[in-house]
Protein backbone atom coordinates (compact mmCIF):
# COMPACT_ATOMS: atom_id res chain seq x y z
CA UNK A 1 0.00 0.00 0.00
CA UNK A 2 2.81 2.42 0.87
CA UNK A 3 4.51 1.77 -2.48
CA UNK A 4 1.26 2.27 -4.40
CA UNK A 5 0.39 5.52 -2.59
CA UNK A 6 3.95 6.77 -3.13
CA UNK A 7 3.61 6.15 -6.86
CA UNK A 8 0.22 7.89 -6.92
CA UNK A 9 1.63 10.89 -5.04
CA UNK A 10 4.41 11.27 -7.61
CA UNK A 11 2.23 11.35 -10.70
CA UNK A 12 2.09 7.70 -11.73
CA UNK A 13 -1.26 6.96 -13.43
CA UNK A 14 -3.48 4.44 -11.71
CA UNK A 15 -3.62 2.23 -14.81
CA UNK A 16 0.18 1.88 -14.80
CA UNK A 17 0.19 0.70 -11.17
CA UNK A 18 -2.56 -1.80 -11.97
CA UNK A 19 -0.51 -3.17 -14.86
CA UNK A 20 2.76 -3.28 -12.89
CA UNK A 21 1.64 -4.53 -9.47
CA UNK A 22 -1.53 -6.42 -10.35
CA UNK A 23 -3.89 -4.68 -7.90
CA UNK A 24 -7.53 -4.11 -8.69
CA UNK A 25 -8.28 -0.56 -9.79
CA UNK A 26 -11.00 -0.22 -7.15
CA UNK A 27 -8.45 -1.10 -4.47
CA UNK A 28 -6.15 1.69 -5.65
CA UNK A 29 -9.10 4.09 -5.73
CA UNK A 30 -9.88 3.20 -2.11
CA UNK A 31 -6.24 3.68 -1.06
CA UNK A 32 -6.20 7.04 -2.91
CA UNK A 33 -9.27 8.21 -0.99
CA UNK A 34 -8.01 7.00 2.40
CA UNK A 35 -4.58 8.58 1.86
CA UNK A 36 -6.22 11.84 0.80
CA UNK A 37 -8.40 11.95 3.92
CA UNK A 38 -5.37 11.15 6.08
CA UNK A 39 -3.41 13.93 4.37
CA UNK A 40 -6.20 16.42 4.99
CA UNK A 41 -6.41 15.42 8.67
CA UNK A 42 -2.63 15.80 9.09
CA UNK A 43 -2.68 19.14 7.29
CA UNK A 44 -5.51 20.57 9.38
CA UNK A 45 -3.96 19.30 12.63
CA UNK A 46 -0.34 20.40 12.06
CA UNK A 47 -0.28 23.12 9.39
CA UNK A 48 -3.40 25.17 10.08
CA UNK A 49 -2.06 26.86 13.20
CA UNK A 50 -1.31 30.60 13.52
CA UNK A 51 2.21 31.54 12.47
CA UNK A 52 3.90 34.63 11.06
CA UNK A 53 3.46 34.07 7.32
CA UNK A 54 5.15 37.25 6.11
CA UNK A 55 4.04 36.81 2.51
CA UNK A 56 1.47 34.46 1.06
CA UNK A 57 0.67 33.84 -2.59
CA UNK A 58 -2.49 32.41 -4.12
CA UNK A 59 -3.40 31.19 -7.60
CA UNK A 60 -5.94 29.00 -9.39
CA UNK A 61 -5.41 25.98 -11.64
CA UNK A 62 -7.71 25.17 -14.54
CA UNK A 63 -8.27 21.40 -14.47
CA UNK A 64 -9.81 19.29 -17.23
CA UNK A 65 -12.05 16.46 -16.00
CA UNK A 66 -14.18 13.89 -17.74
CA UNK A 67 -17.26 15.99 -17.05
CA UNK A 68 -15.88 19.39 -17.99
CA UNK A 69 -13.71 21.96 -16.24
CA UNK A 70 -13.05 22.62 -12.55
CA UNK A 71 -10.80 25.05 -10.70
CA UNK A 72 -8.26 24.27 -7.99
CA UNK A 73 -7.20 27.22 -5.83
CA UNK A 74 -3.89 26.93 -3.92
CA UNK A 75 -2.04 29.06 -1.39
CA UNK A 76 1.51 28.96 -0.02
CA UNK A 77 3.87 30.70 2.39
CA UNK A 78 6.78 32.19 0.46
CA UNK A 79 9.48 32.12 3.15
CA UNK A 80 9.27 28.39 3.93
CA UNK A 81 7.55 27.25 0.67
CA UNK A 82 4.86 25.74 2.91
CA UNK A 83 1.62 24.77 1.16
CA UNK A 84 -1.18 26.38 3.18
CA UNK A 85 -4.08 24.51 1.63
CA UNK A 86 -6.37 24.41 -1.35
CA UNK A 87 -9.96 24.13 -2.50
CA UNK A 88 -11.64 22.65 -5.57
CA UNK A 89 -14.79 24.04 -7.20
CA UNK A 90 -16.63 23.91 -10.49
CA UNK A 91 -16.49 27.72 -10.72
CA UNK A 92 -13.74 30.25 -10.30
CA UNK A 93 -15.78 32.61 -8.17
CA UNK A 94 -15.96 34.33 -4.79
CA UNK A 95 -17.03 31.27 -2.70
CA UNK A 96 -13.98 29.33 -3.94
CA UNK A 97 -11.54 32.11 -3.03
CA UNK A 98 -13.32 32.72 0.27
CA UNK A 99 -12.91 29.07 1.32
CA UNK A 100 -9.23 29.24 0.37
CA UNK A 101 -8.75 32.43 2.39
CA UNK A 102 -10.38 30.78 5.40
CA UNK A 103 -7.63 28.14 5.30
CA UNK A 104 -4.97 30.83 4.98
CA UNK A 105 -6.47 32.73 7.91
CA UNK A 106 -6.39 29.65 10.15
CA UNK A 107 -2.66 29.39 9.45
CA UNK A 108 -1.88 33.10 9.86
CA UNK A 109 -1.05 34.95 13.05
CA UNK A 110 -2.24 38.52 13.49
CA UNK A 111 1.01 39.96 12.19
CA UNK A 112 1.89 42.05 9.12
CA UNK A 113 0.94 39.99 6.08
CA UNK A 114 1.37 40.55 2.35
CA UNK A 115 -0.95 38.58 0.08
CA UNK A 116 0.04 38.44 -3.60
CA UNK A 117 -2.54 37.17 -6.03
CA UNK A 118 -3.44 37.28 -9.70
CA UNK A 119 -5.90 39.63 -11.41
CA UNK A 120 -9.07 37.89 -10.18
CA UNK A 121 -11.30 40.66 -8.83
CA UNK A 122 -13.06 38.48 -6.26
CA UNK A 123 -9.73 37.77 -4.53
CA UNK A 124 -9.62 41.32 -3.14
CA UNK A 125 -13.09 41.08 -1.64
CA UNK A 126 -12.42 37.60 -0.24
CA UNK A 127 -9.22 38.74 1.50
CA UNK A 128 -10.85 41.82 2.97
CA UNK A 129 -13.88 39.92 4.24
CA UNK A 130 -11.87 37.01 5.67
CA UNK A 131 -9.22 38.79 7.70
CA UNK A 132 -11.63 40.35 10.20
CA UNK A 133 -12.34 39.77 13.89
CA UNK A 134 -15.60 40.38 15.77
CA UNK A 135 -15.73 43.15 18.39
CA UNK A 136 -17.62 41.80 21.41
CA UNK A 137 -19.39 44.55 23.36
CA UNK A 138 -21.67 42.43 25.53
CA UNK A 139 -24.77 43.65 23.73
CA UNK A 140 -27.20 41.54 21.76
CA UNK A 141 -27.11 41.07 18.02
CA UNK A 142 -24.33 40.30 15.60
CA UNK A 143 -21.03 41.93 16.60
CA UNK A 144 -19.31 44.40 14.32
CA UNK A 145 -16.30 43.06 12.42
CA UNK A 146 -12.98 44.88 12.56
CA UNK A 147 -10.40 44.21 9.80
CA UNK A 148 -6.84 43.25 10.62
CA UNK A 149 -4.57 46.28 10.75
CA UNK A 150 -1.59 45.08 8.73
CA UNK A 151 -2.91 43.02 5.82
CA UNK A 152 -1.59 44.26 2.48
CA UNK A 153 -2.81 43.11 -0.94
CA UNK A 154 -0.83 43.14 -4.19
CA UNK A 155 -1.91 41.91 -7.61
CA UNK A 156 0.06 40.72 -10.61
CA UNK A 157 -2.06 41.14 -13.75
CA UNK A 158 -0.72 39.50 -16.92
CA UNK A 159 -1.94 40.24 -20.43
CA UNK A 160 -1.79 37.42 -22.97
CA UNK A 161 -1.70 37.36 -26.75
CA UNK A 162 -1.69 33.98 -28.51
CA UNK A 163 -1.04 32.22 -25.19
CA UNK A 164 2.05 34.30 -24.49
CA UNK A 165 2.55 36.91 -21.79
CA UNK A 166 3.09 40.26 -23.50
CA UNK A 167 2.68 42.61 -20.51
CA UNK A 168 2.71 42.43 -16.71
CA UNK A 169 1.14 45.02 -14.43
CA UNK A 170 1.82 45.08 -10.67
CA UNK A 171 -0.76 46.76 -8.48
CA UNK A 172 -0.75 47.58 -4.76
CA UNK A 173 -4.39 47.38 -3.67
CA UNK A 174 -4.06 47.85 0.11
CA UNK A 175 -1.02 49.28 1.88
CA UNK A 176 1.73 51.74 1.16
CA UNK A 177 4.53 50.91 -1.32
CA UNK A 178 7.13 51.17 1.46
CA UNK A 179 5.41 48.63 3.75
CA UNK A 180 4.70 46.27 0.87
CA UNK A 181 8.31 46.43 -0.27
CA UNK A 182 9.55 45.80 3.29
CA UNK A 183 7.45 42.64 3.64
CA UNK A 184 8.39 41.47 0.17
CA UNK A 185 12.12 41.86 0.79
CA UNK A 186 11.85 40.20 4.19
CA UNK A 187 10.18 37.11 2.74
CA UNK A 188 11.82 36.64 -0.67
CA UNK A 189 14.85 38.94 -0.89
CA UNK A 190 15.60 40.72 -4.13
CA UNK A 191 13.13 41.01 -6.97
CA UNK A 192 9.72 42.55 -7.51
CA UNK A 193 6.10 41.78 -6.61
CA UNK A 194 5.32 38.47 -8.27
CA UNK A 195 3.42 35.19 -8.07
CA UNK A 196 6.35 33.08 -9.26
CA UNK A 197 6.46 30.90 -6.14
CA UNK A 198 2.84 29.79 -6.31
CA UNK A 199 3.17 29.27 -10.07
CA UNK A 200 6.13 26.98 -9.43
CA UNK A 201 4.00 25.12 -6.89
CA UNK A 202 1.27 24.81 -9.52
CA UNK A 203 3.79 23.11 -11.80
CA UNK A 204 4.70 20.71 -8.97
CA UNK A 205 1.05 19.78 -8.49
CA UNK A 206 0.59 19.23 -12.22
CA UNK A 207 3.65 16.98 -12.22
CA UNK A 208 2.70 14.96 -9.12
CA UNK A 209 -1.07 14.70 -9.56
CA UNK A 210 -1.84 12.65 -12.68
CA UNK A 211 -5.34 14.11 -13.39
CA UNK A 212 -3.81 17.62 -13.51
CA UNK A 213 -1.45 16.83 -16.40
CA UNK A 214 -2.48 18.55 -19.62
CA UNK A 215 -3.69 16.40 -22.52
CA UNK A 216 -3.58 13.11 -20.66
CA UNK A 217 -5.90 10.14 -20.32
CA UNK A 218 -5.82 10.03 -16.50
CA UNK A 219 -8.69 12.48 -16.09
CA UNK A 220 -10.67 12.55 -12.85
CA UNK A 221 -14.38 11.86 -12.89
CA UNK A 222 -15.41 13.55 -9.65
CA UNK A 223 -14.38 16.72 -7.82
CA UNK A 224 -13.89 14.70 -4.63
CA UNK A 225 -11.16 12.66 -6.34
CA UNK A 226 -9.24 15.86 -7.09
CA UNK A 227 -9.80 17.11 -3.55
CA UNK A 228 -8.36 13.92 -2.03
CA UNK A 229 -5.44 13.84 -4.47
CA UNK A 230 -4.69 17.50 -3.77
CA UNK A 231 -4.29 16.88 -0.04
CA UNK A 232 -2.24 13.75 -0.66
CA UNK A 233 0.21 15.58 -2.93
CA UNK A 234 0.20 18.68 -0.69
CA UNK A 235 1.10 16.82 2.50
CA UNK A 236 3.76 14.78 0.72
CA UNK A 237 5.19 18.05 -0.60
CA UNK A 238 5.16 19.64 2.88
CA UNK A 239 6.47 16.75 4.97
CA UNK A 240 8.23 14.23 2.71
CA UNK A 241 9.89 16.22 -0.09
CA UNK A 242 13.12 18.20 0.58
CA UNK A 243 13.21 21.60 -1.12
CA UNK A 244 16.55 22.58 -2.61
CA UNK A 245 15.94 26.34 -2.22
CA UNK A 246 15.57 26.05 1.58
CA UNK A 247 19.00 24.63 2.36
CA UNK A 248 22.03 23.63 0.31
CA UNK A 249 23.70 21.63 3.11
CA UNK A 250 20.94 19.36 4.39
CA UNK A 251 17.59 18.03 3.26
CA UNK A 252 14.94 20.48 4.46
CA UNK A 253 11.22 20.15 3.80
CA UNK A 254 8.78 23.08 3.98
CA UNK A 255 7.38 21.66 7.24
CA UNK A 256 10.88 21.62 8.72
CA UNK A 257 11.50 25.20 7.61
CA UNK A 258 8.21 26.25 9.23
CA UNK A 259 9.12 24.57 12.52
CA UNK A 260 6.33 21.97 12.34
CA UNK A 261 8.66 18.96 12.44
CA UNK A 262 12.37 18.33 12.92
CA UNK A 263 12.97 15.66 10.26
CA UNK A 264 11.94 14.57 6.79
CA UNK A 265 8.98 12.19 7.04
CA UNK A 266 8.67 8.90 5.22
CA UNK A 267 5.48 7.94 3.43
CA UNK A 268 4.80 5.27 6.04
CA UNK A 269 5.13 7.86 8.81
CA UNK A 270 2.69 10.17 7.05
CA UNK A 271 0.08 7.47 6.47
CA UNK A 272 0.35 6.09 10.01
CA UNK A 273 0.40 9.43 11.87
CA UNK A 274 -2.34 9.43 14.52
CA UNK A 275 -4.49 12.54 14.38
CA UNK A 276 -6.46 12.99 17.61
CA UNK A 277 -10.16 13.72 17.44
CA UNK A 278 -11.11 17.41 17.69
CA UNK A 279 -12.69 18.71 20.87
CA UNK A 280 -16.45 18.60 20.95
CA UNK A 281 -18.09 21.99 20.43
CA UNK A 282 -21.70 22.35 21.61
CA UNK A 283 -24.08 23.35 18.82
CA UNK A 284 -25.59 26.81 18.86
CA UNK A 285 -29.24 27.02 19.75
CA UNK A 286 -31.78 29.64 20.70
CA UNK A 287 -32.82 30.14 24.29
CA UNK A 288 -31.41 28.79 27.52
CA UNK A 289 -30.02 25.23 27.33
CA UNK A 290 -31.64 22.54 29.44
CA UNK A 291 -29.99 21.15 32.56
CA UNK A 292 -29.22 17.87 30.83
CA UNK A 293 -27.56 19.76 27.97
CA UNK A 294 -25.60 21.89 30.47
CA UNK A 295 -24.31 18.73 32.17
CA UNK A 296 -23.28 17.39 28.76
CA UNK A 297 -21.41 20.61 27.98
CA UNK A 298 -19.66 20.52 31.37
CA UNK A 299 -18.68 16.90 30.85
CA UNK A 300 -17.28 17.13 27.32
CA UNK A 301 -15.87 20.69 27.30
CA UNK A 302 -14.07 20.68 30.64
Amino acid sequence: MVISVTLLAHGCPRQAIVAALGFDERTLADWWARAGRQGQAVHEFLVEHPRDLGQGQTDELRVQTQGGLVWMALAMMVTTRLWLGGEVSARRDLPLIRRLMERVRRGAACRPLLVCTDGLVSSIRAIRETFRDPIHTGKGGRPRLRPWRHVFIAQVVKRYERRRVVATERRIIDGTPARVETLRRRSQGDGVINTAYIERLNATFRECLAPLARRCRALARHTLTLHEGMFLVGTVYNFCTPHTSLSHTQQTTPAMAAGITDHCWTMHELLSFHVPLPRWVPPKQRGRPSRAFQRLIKRWCS
